[in-house]
């Protein structure tokens, strides 16, 4: 069995995509590149193919990483000449390498994601490198926000392990984010704008890295 490691971007085109549906298409595509993934034991046997963290609706990326197995031996060459006509505009692959079959999951070695995330009417560079600074300073912060469960309560501040000023501009800012993700909780990176005084959805959230232990 093979187990491949892919890296991949995904751009404006897809970024309101479902993780289902993402899945989906990958699966789509190996069908139509005529390379045949492994499977699952079980009563529901699915492909096995697992990416390292979801990606939420709304967001762009240009570190994905998922692994996928596959009965057949191929090499990463071959699996980008195959597989690179059937993806569709806005997947793009960065890096394909072979992976130990008997290696940890993404999932259990990932700690950290970082984003770049673009927010509104930022004001002064002195006003948003303050926010930022009274932020990484304090040791708790209690937040809440509605799901369909109900109110959930927690502290935000531990989900949050940098924040750093990347470009300001007189309509909009950018902060870089470093935000747990792990089994432990994950950060949101427009709760954490929220967190920090600006209102409103970012104008854009990208994630740039995957952390892992």
């Amino acid at each position: 069995m093979l187990r491949l490691r892919i890296k991949f971007s995904r751009g404006e085109q897809l970024k309101f995509l479902s993780h289902l549906d993402l899945m989906r298409l990958w699966e789509r595509a190996l069908r139509r590149a005529g390379i045949n993934p492994a499977y699952s034991e079980g009563f529901s046997p699915h492909p096995r193919i697992s990416l390292a963290a979801p990606l939420a609706v709304g967001v762009t990326s240009q570190a994905e990483l998922m692994d996928i197995f596959l009965e057949q031996r191929i090499s990463a060459d071959d699996f980008m000449e195959k597989i690179g006509p059937q993806l569709p505009e806005g997947i793009s692959i960065i890096e394909i390498v072979t992976v130990s079959s008997q290696a940890p999951s993404l999932q259990s070695r990932l700690r950290f994601a970082e984003y770049v995330v673009a927010v509104e009417a930022a004001g002064p560079v002195e006003d948003m490198q303050g926010r930022i600074k009274e932020m990484l300073a304090k040791e708790q912060f209690p937040w809440h926000h509605s799901r369909d469960t109900g109110e959930r309560y927690y502290d935000l501040r531990p989900l949050i392990e940098d924040l750093w000023l990347v470009e300001n501009g007189e309509d909009k800012g950018k902060i870089g984010m470093k935000l747990r993700c792990d089994a432990s909780g994950s950060g949101r990176p427009e709760q954490v704008t929220r967190a920090l005084g600006y209102q409103g959805f970012p104008l854009s959230i990208e994630r740039t890295k995957l952390v892992f232990a």
